[in-house]
């Protein structure tokens, strides 16, 4: 029982084993497979492509190929079928010497992705080397006197092949004399000799031939022959012995010339010249030992005379003679073997034997780059190489098989930070002390697309003066990309967009390469003043990315508007103004005023006016005020003035060059009494209907004040009487509307409260008024206004860059004017201000300014907003005035009251 037991103990421990080595084998991802040498050309090897797990569809696409350091050639693999075979001849003993094992590594590479593969094929020995001796006759001199038993060495016959084809049986031919000896065991001493069996007769036997035959342990065996012509000497009977028949020494290699390896010591019994011993190396030995040892033929001292190196032989066997000098010389042999011991002498050697650059910088973290193979010819400890790589790099080596390394991918790239690195692979061997060797390798970073052009900033303001010419260049964009090659091209394009009822493209275009802004068509201040668009920048790369920037163009003013004038109120004749004046007037005296606009802005629309001198050079008692544009008197009017006057006034803009306009004026001076009644005439004669609906306005207004103050009290009345009968109702709360007039000479309001709306839905139609002014100066106190004012305009202040006036203001003016001289609106007589009211209906509320319809086109509007003050809002004079606001809210008689949204 226990004999069984221990038995499976020791098969389950076998098998284990077994399993052990197969997953190891397995996880080398080593194939084994063996051909016998000499096989000829196309002899099947193994199915590769198969036992590698690849498909045959993938070997040329993959770029399978095999690849054996220094034994090209020998084995190849057709692609087709994916099998290996022998594509040349396989000379086990060329290959491998005299080593027991003998294997062809191959290495199988194949890419996308970069795998390698590790075959070895073991190359089996045939027998197809025949025993060799050194030569193929062999002369001995024994003298007839040597004993029985008496050894003479031979060499033997060496066999190029290994195991049983290497192992030689020795038989000598049949003869009575002389018998065989068998070789010692130790595997360093190959030689043999003759033992002589029967004393030998010179006078019988002068001369012996004999022949050594050696025969390996093949199938079928192969044999190979020596002659021995053995001489018989007479006399010397004391042949020369060495102390040891085999020397064995240990040197090392690289040893300098001159070294002594070691001092042979013969004896000879004889005496005289029967005795001296000469000593010498046999003639049997290799000619590559005599051309590395000598021997001294007195001392028998061998010495170095060659290059002694370890990796080409390990050991050297030398066949050395001790001679005596008797007439009939007597030998003595022994043998030397000197082992040769390894010093670390070989720098270990790298190779690259796969390259994947350049690498892309998003490859992922473990990514084959490079193969690198290190080999060190040196024996164990000094052969024994370890690989390093330059610190602080984004790689690694990972050692996979024997001596064999990957370079991998250990961390993130990023070429815009390091375009390439420079490695330095270091070998280093395990000697003492040891030897190291280094490759370096390039590795380029390829580009990734992973940057979008940027811009120095993400907004630009660009300042571009109106009536540029068509086609200028306005600005420049440029955008960066830190990527390289096509990621890094940038091109430009506008992001397309509506201006108005026009598309931007219309207006500015950008090229495409340089980023140059180009105006396509001059830009007018007056219809675009800001012009914001946006430019993208965007690479070549795939996917392409990109970015924006915002540029503001700003369109200068030019001074390329003349001054305007407003249109005359009717009366006046050939585009002049008739003016009526009583010659009682006193100074200060408005006659006049000249209205002017400009479409420029700032400067280039701040008006002055002049009064052109007369032609007769007569002093006029006229002035014209600098910036309001109002004719007013001097002095007081005498017999010695002229009845009429042409007054001319410039109108002139403050541009560079400055623009200027012409008013006329006709003034007539008339008695006191005749000036109304003149004034009425030419209003009646020439008066348009704009200027007679106005009148209807200003009696349609006295009306309604009066209606309404009645309509109040009945209101008041009514609210009275049905709040004191529903006093719960708290939804009718009354309200405090405010009735205001105003004219040249003061102003007054009256108030009275009512509800804002009937809160049964019943009541009779209302019609409202409500006006609104502020208080005005006294006229007393205009002249010394006036000439305050005048002195202050001596200096002109610069205006608001935006000081301009409306459209609607010079389509609705002429109907202003008679407002003014209706007193409604009127600042009075000498007012130094530039002013004049503008009009806008009370639908959701124009550009300040603007009228529509304008006064004077019907009464059938609900509601109307007077603005009294510059007629441009932005237009600041030399010094900017409270704008008075009228408000006219008109309601027809029948309609009915509507909360207002």
């Amino acid at each position: 029982m226990e004999f069984s037991w221990g038995s499976g103990q020791e098969s389950r421990r076998l098998l284990l084993l077994l399993l052990l080595l197969a997953a190891w084998e397995a996880g080398n991802g080593q194939l084994h497979y063996s051909v016998s040498e000499e096989a000829k050309h196309g002899t099947f090897v193994g199915r590769i492509a198969q036992d590698l797990g690849l498909e045959l569809a993938e070997l040329v696409p993959r770029l399978f190929r095999v690849a054996s350091k220094g034994r090209g050639g020998l084995l190849e693999v057709n692609l087709q079928n994916g099998i290996l075979f022998v594509n040349s001849r396989i000379d086990r003993e060329e290959l491998c010497r005299r080593s027991a094992e003998c294997s062809i590594h191959l290495e199988v590479i194949v890419d996308r992705p970069l795998q390698v593969f590790h075959v070895d094929v073991e190359v089996r020995d045939i027998n197809d080397n025949p025993p060799v001796f050194p030569a193929t006759q062999k002369n001995l001199s024994i003298a007839e006197s040597r004993p029985l038993d008496s050894r003479f060495p031979l060499e033997g016959a060496s066999d190029a092949d290994i195991g049983e084809n290497a192992l030689l049986t020795y038989r000598l031919s049949p003869n009575e004399y002389f018998s065989l000896e068998k070789p010692p065991d130790d595997e360093l001493v190959k030689g043999l000799g003759l033992i002589l069996r029967k004393s030998l007769d010179r006078e019988e036997a002068p001369e012996i031939f004999l022949v050594l035959t050696a025969t390996d342990g093949g199938k079928p065996e192969l044999t190979g022959t020596v002659q021995l012509l053995i001489t018989v000497l007479d006399a010397n009977d004391n042949a020369p012995a060495f102390d040891r028949t085999i020397y064995k020494v240990r040197l090392l290699e690289n040893v300098p010339n001159g070294t002594l390896v070691i001092k042979l010591n013969a004896s000879d019994l004889d005496e005289g010249l029967n005795g001296d011993i000469v000593y010498s190396f046999s003639n049997d030995i290799s000619p590559n030992v005599k051309s590395k040892f000598h021997i001294d033929p007195i001392t028998g001292q061998i010495i170095v005379k060659g290059y002694i190196d370890f990796e080409e032989s390990k050991s050297y066997e030398i066949i050395v003679e001790g001679i005596d000098k008797g007439q009939l010389p007597l030998s003595g042999h022994c043998r030397v073997i000197v082992e040769v011991e390894d010093n670390n002498d070989n720098v270990p050697d790298l190779e690259f034997k796969s390259l994947s650059l350049p690498i892309r910088e998003d490859a992922p973290l473990g990514t084959v780059i490079a193969l690198i193979s290190v080999s060190d010819k040196d024996m164990g400890v000094n052969g024994l190489v370890t690989c390093s790589l330059t610190s602080h790099v984004p790689f690694k080596l990972v050692s996979t098989f024997k001596n064999y390394y990957s370079l991998v991918l250990d961390s993130a790239l990023d070429r815009e930070s390091v375009s390439a690195y420079e490695l330095v692979v270091t070998a280093r061997d395990g000697g003492s002390p040891s030897l190291w060797a280094t490759a370096s390798v390039s590795v380029e970073v390829a580009d990734v697309n992973d940057n979008a052009p940027a811009f120095a900033q993400p907004e630009y303001t660009v300042f571009v003066k109106e009536n540029n010419p068509p086609g200028c260049h306005i600005f420049t964009v440029s955008a960066w990309d830190a990527d390289a090659q096509e990621n890094a091209l940038v091109s430009y394009s506008l992001v397309e967009r509506r201006v108005g009822e026009r598309a931007l493209s219309s207006y500015v275009s950008v090229h495409a390469e340089s980023g140059k802004v180009y105006a396509l068509q001059p830009l007018d201040h007056e219809e675009l003043e800001l012009l914001q668009f946006q430019v993208t920048a965007r690479d070549a790369g795939v996917p392409p990315l990109g970015s924006n920037v915002t540029l503001q163009v700003f369109v200068l003013d030019e001074n390329d508007n003349a001054p305007a004038l407003l249109a005359p109120r009717a009366g006046g004749t050939g585009g002049a103004v008739s003016e009526l004046v009583p010659w009682s007037v006193g100074v200060g005296h408005v006659v006049a005023k000249v209205r002017a606009v400009d479409a420029d802005s700032g400067y280039n629309a701040w008006l002055s006016y002049e009064l052109q001198p007369g032609t007769g050079g007569a002093r006029i008692p006229f002035r014209v005020g600098l910036y309001t544009g109002e004719i007013s008197t001097t002095r007081a009017l005498d017999e010695t003035d002229a009845p009429r006057h042409r007054l001319l006034v410039l109108v002139k803009d403050h541009g560079e060059p400055a623009l200027t306009a012409t008013a006329t004026v006709l003034v007539s001076l008339v008695e006191s009494g005749q000036a109304p009644k003149a004034s009425s005439r030419a209003l009646v004669g020439a008066v348009g209907p704009d200027a007679a609906l106005v009148d209807v306005n200003v009696y349609l207004i006295i009306a309604i004040c009066a209606v309404s103050s009645l309509l109040v009290l009945t209101l008041l009345l009514y609210t009275a009487l049905r709040c004191s009968a529903l006093p719960t109702e708290g939804a009718c709360a009354p309200g405090k509307p405010t009735l205001v007039c105003s004219s040249a000479v003061g102003s007054w309001s009256y108030s009275q409260q009512r509800r804002p709306r009937v809160c049964s839905g019943e009541g009779p139609p209302k019609t409202d008024l409500m006006a609104f002014s502020p208080s005005l100066p006294d006229s007393r106190d205009r002249e010394d206004q006036l000439q305050t004012t005048e002195e202050s305009f001596a200096k002109p202040r610069q205006p608001n860059p935006d000081w301009r006036y409306s459209a609607s203001l010079r389509a609705g003016m002429h109907s202003s004017v008679h407002l003014e001289e209706a007193g409604i609106l009127r600042a009075g007589p000498g007012g130094p201000d530039q002013q004049w009211p503008t009009v806008s209906s009370a639908t959701p509320e124009p550009e300040a300014g603007e009228v529509s319809p304008p006064v004077g086109a019907g009464v059938n509007s609900n509601s109307w907003t007077f603005k009294y003050g510059p007629g441009n809002p932005k237009q600041s004079g030399p010094e900017p005035k409270k704008q008075t606001q009228v408000s006219f809210l008109l309601r027809r008689k029948g309609e009915a009251s509507q909360p207002r949204q």
